[in-house]
Parts: C-alpha cells; structure tokens; sequence
C-alpha cells in the first residue's frame, strides 16, 4: 500500500533552526552511513535520519535511540560531499530533545536562544545576592577572608544546592522515563533473555564512558579527544572534591571530627581540587581552540556548544580567581568573585537537564538500553 508522506514543516523549521540548517543539501548518497565507525550495519545511521528530517517525520526521529548512539565525531560531516552536516544535524535533534524531555519546558526555551540568557544569569544572580543581603547587608565582612561569613554553609550553600540538586535529580528521571516511553513506543522492548539494564548500563560505563572508546574510534575526533577527556576527569575530580568536603564537614557537625575549610593549599583534597580545576582549563583551551578553528562547511558552531563552554569558563575562571584574591588578602574582590562563582556553578547545574552537558546522562542511559534490546553492532 502506498503511504501518503505529510511533511511537518514546522518541525523542520525547527531542526534548521537548532543546528540543522543544512540538511537540505543532502542528496542520499550515503557516504555518512558508510564512512561512520560506529553506525551498525543493520538499520545504519545518519542516512535514516536525513530522509526522516527532509521530509519532516517528527514521530520517527523524536522515538529514534540512534540519535543518541552518535558521538557527533564529524567524521559523516567531514566526508559529506555535498556539505550536509549529518553530524550537525543528529546533534541538532538532540538538542531538541533535551528541551522535550525535560519539564518545566520554558527552562528547555530559555537554554534555546542567546536572547533568554540575562534570565538564565538573573535567577541565580538575584538569589545569592539576597543572600549575602541577609547575611552581611551586602557588605565585606572584616577579619580574615573566609567565604562561609557570607554565604554560611548550613544556613544557604547546602540547602540551596541540595534542593537543587533534588529538582535536577527529579528532571533527569522523569525525563528517562519519557525516553523509555518513546522507544517502547517505536517498538524498541528487550527481549526475555535479555540482560538486565544495570548490567548494560555498567559495561557502558566501562567500555565506552570511562576511556571515551567510541569518541576516540573516529579519525576525526583526534584533536577533540584529549580536550574532551581532560574536560570529564576535570569534573570528576571536582565532584570527588565536593563530596569528600561536603561528607567531612557534616561529621564535623554531627561527630566533631572532620576537615574544616577553607583547606591548607598542600593538603590532599585541595591538591586534587587545584589539578582538577587546571584539566579542566587545559580541556577547554583545547575544546575552544578546536571551536575556533573548525571549518564552517562541516561543523557548525551552535549556541548550545558555545552556552556550555561558557559557563564552565565562568566557573573555572571564577573558581580559582576567588582562591587567588582570598590568598592575596584581598576581601573586595575574593567576595565578589566568589559570589559570581556560586552564580555560574548554580547556572551549570541546575539548567543540566536542558543542556549539551545532558547528554552524558541521556547517552549513557541510551547506550545501556541500546545493548539491552541488542542494538545491533554496539556489543562489538
């Protein structure tokens, strides 16, 4: 029987509009699908994807896992030969995605258009300087720099950052949860003898999360790769820093024993703080200089790449800037700094769900689910 093909125009507006603009170049011939080392060779990406997209089927692509097991190495786009961007596209749906997924949906709005970016920085802007209003009456408290006399962590840091932390944890599962709906709704279910999501999820995380295997398969991708990984090991050090600081002060609190900051620059969480902090600079020099550098007629630079790169040289930049003043004895500034760090950090994490950042929890999961119906080519 013959299918009548109504075109979603809107939608392809739409994925023109976060990234996709090339996709009418595209005349299928396939070289994206054959030159991609990681598309498997039963239902192959991106080609699916460009026919679906030309003609605006919205349903096929917002269900589709395979927008997710692309790793946007560029090797389709820097192979096109027509100039399409497959590459460009896939990560233009994803972006799309982040905002679907995700409620409120206004956030995903917002994180869409550089015009929406004195709300994003107002929020937290305006909430930590009431803050340091309460505290201090905005003032520099005298005496030796210690950031907890305007900002106390019992009384603010923890709880603005533990309710945030729970609204960020909330968004990610219910929005997982649409993501399982819409690929059992594409008829994508695991069969009987399938193994169990915890078990695909831990050898994603071992193959491919860990040593970014699959990011580094891609000839293209050699230049990305250490800023890349330099950026994840940067903020898995940080995140190793918080909880080992956040941990020590609560049995402070509750027990009396613990470390107390802020920390003895040679003490060994303040070391792993300080090397954390310098892989994530070194990380983005690389990832920006590559940015920079990239040829327009296979990658296109996206606010949603240029919005996180931003904001984690805010935080990196603010981060060590603070530590700096506060060593130099200089209250005005080290305050300041510190206050405009708590904005950018807040600004990274509680946006996560509706960022690029998203994807190393939605890809991860996907991945996971991926092995678990037996996608082919991904156990390999």
């Amino acid at each position: 029987m013959a299918t009548r093909i109504e075109p979603n125009v809107q939608f392809i507006r739409e994925m023109q509009a976060a990234g996709g603009e090339s996709l009418k170049k595209c005349y299928q011939c396939a070289t994206c699908s054959v030159i991609c080392p990681l598309s498997p060779e039963e239902a192959p990406f991106p080609r699916k994807e460009m026919v679906w997209a030309q003609w605006g089927l919205k349903d096929k692509l917002v269900n589709d896992i395979d927008i997710w097991l692309c790793h946007n190495c560029g090797e389709c786009s820097d192979n096109c030969p027509r100039g399409a961007k497959p590459g460009d596209l896939l990560a233009a749906l994803r972006n799309m995605a982040y905002k679907s997924l995700a409620k409120p949906a206004v956030i995903g709005e917002w994180m869409s258009s550089a015009k929406y970016l004195p709300i994003l920085f107002g929020i937290p802007a305006a909430l930590f300087l009431i803050v340091w209003a309460i505290t201090t009456g905005l003032t520099i408290p005298d005496g030796e720099i210690i950031f907890a006399k305007v900002y106390p962590t019992l009384q603010t840091i923890d709880p603005i950052f533990i309710l945030t932390v729970l609204f960020v944890v909330f968004t990610f599962a219910t929005s997982i949860g649409r993501m399982f709906s819409s690929f059992k709704a594409a008829g994508l279910t695991p069969k009987e003898d399938a193994p169990g999501f915890l078990a695909s999820l831990i050898a994603v995380i071992k193959d491919e999360i860990i040593n970014h295997r699959k990011f580094k398969d891609c000839e293209s991708n050699k230049d990305r790769y250490p800023g890349h990984l330099l950026v994840f090991y940067g903020f898995v050090a940080l995140a190793a820093v918080t909880g080992i600081i956040a941990f020590f002060y609560w049995t402070n609190k509750l027990m009396g024993f613990g470390m107390t900051t802020p920390l003895a620059m040679w003490n060994p969480v303040k070391i792993l703080a300080n090397v954390g902090g310098i892989a994530l600079i070194i990380g983005l020099v690389l990832i920006t200089r590559n940015r920079l550098n990239a040829d327009p007629k296979k990658t296109t630079n996206s606010y949603y790449d240029w919005y996180l790169i931003g904001v984690i040289w805010f935080v990196v930049v603010t981060g060590f800037l603070s530590q700096i003043f506060r060593l130099a004895d200089a209250a005005a500034p080290a305050y300041m700094v510190y206050y405009l760090h708590l904005v950018s950090v807040f600004m990274l994490f509680a946006y996560l769900p509706w960022s690029k950042l998203a994807h190393l929890v939605y890809r991860t999961v996907a991945l996971a689910y991926a092995r678990q119906i037996g996608r082919k080519g991904l156990n390999e």
